[in-house]
């Protein structure tokens, strides 16, 4: 392997021609070849797939779909449709050439996932994967109101996979000094919410939470790359990053910070349904 290109598979990636000190920490682990790049995992992934209960009449968006690992697994469930969305044009090229069954009509729009253009209740179940996390406020509740126009009825499903704090009563200095370290590591402006948090969001903006699971934060810990991954590819990742040491100092801070904050910091999926205009604004 020529230690001088990033692990492309031939096609571009986001985040390509900045350097390895500046980019943000998911465009970089994707540049050394991590294709897994969700707070939970794969597990975590699944979970909310079958959670979502994903089948053969469901029209399928899923919101920053990134560089398709969640897609793929989506599409294998040969729902009726399924459209990515992804407002990063190298990342919209990668999920227009994924393969789907010639039962499921497939495309990939550029486009912002609180403005996706797509008709109002074009979709039975909506879902996004380590997004909100890194969202302003005003932001977030763009994107999960987005989510509730594409929805169709009280049947459809939302699902979310996030970064979340532990536990519910943390202490807000403690919040902060997390979300200052995962800014200076992951050089995106990332500020996770607690679970009472997220459920408090998705209320607000007219859904009920249904289900709920929460996983360690261990995205980049030896087993959960394995589990993620493969071995072959979690051997190339960190051959890659010895080739490229400003990429290994990055790495190994990122890991140091998740590592740091443990006790604190996990991953978090939440599944939720579209609730009548009148039960908004709380939790049933």
């Amino acid at each position: 392997m020529d230690h001088d290109q990033p692990l492309h598979e031939g096609t571009p990636m986001p985040g390509d021609g900045v350097d390895a000190s500046r980019m943000p920490g998911h465009w970089l682990l994707a540049r050394m070849g991590k294709r897994v790049l969700r707070p939970g995992g794969l597990e975590l992934t699944r979970w909310m797939l079958d959670a979502l209960d994903v089948g053969p009449d469901d029209r399928v968006v899923e919101l920053a779909a990134g560089l398709g690992a969640t897609a793929r697994l989506t599409l294998a469930r040969r729902p009726a449709a399924y459209t990515a969305v992804d407002r990063d044009p190298a990342a919209v090229t990668r999920l227009g050439r994924l393969a789907s069954d010639r039962r499921t009509t497939m495309r990939a729009v550029r486009a912002d996932a609180a403005d996706t253009g797509l008709p109002r209740g074009c979709a039975t179940v909506v879902y996004g994967e380590a997004m909100l996390t890194m969202q302003p406020e005003p932001a977030r509740r763009r994107i999960v109101g987005e989510a509730r126009r594409l929805l169709t009825d009280a049947s459809s499903r939302y699902g979310i996979h996030e970064l979340c704090l532990l536990p519910d009563d943390i202490d807000q200095a403690l919040a902060d000094r997390i979300a200052a370290d995962l800014r200076d590591s992951l050089r995106v402006g990332a500020r996770p919410l607690t679970a009472a948090g997220w459920c408090d969001l998705l209320a607000s903006e007219g859904f009920a939470v249904t289900a709920r699971r929460t996983t360690p934060m261990a995205l980049l810990e030896p087993r959960r790359m394995v589990a993620d991954e493969g071995m072959a590819r979690a051997l190339r990742i960190a051959g890659h990053a010895l080739w490229e040491p400003s990429a290994r100092r990055r790495l190994l801070h990122m890991r140091s910070v998740f590592r740091r904050h443990q006790e604190h910091l996990g991953a978090i999926s939440l599944i939720a349904v579209p609730t009548p205009p009148a039960r908004r604004g709380g939790i049933p």
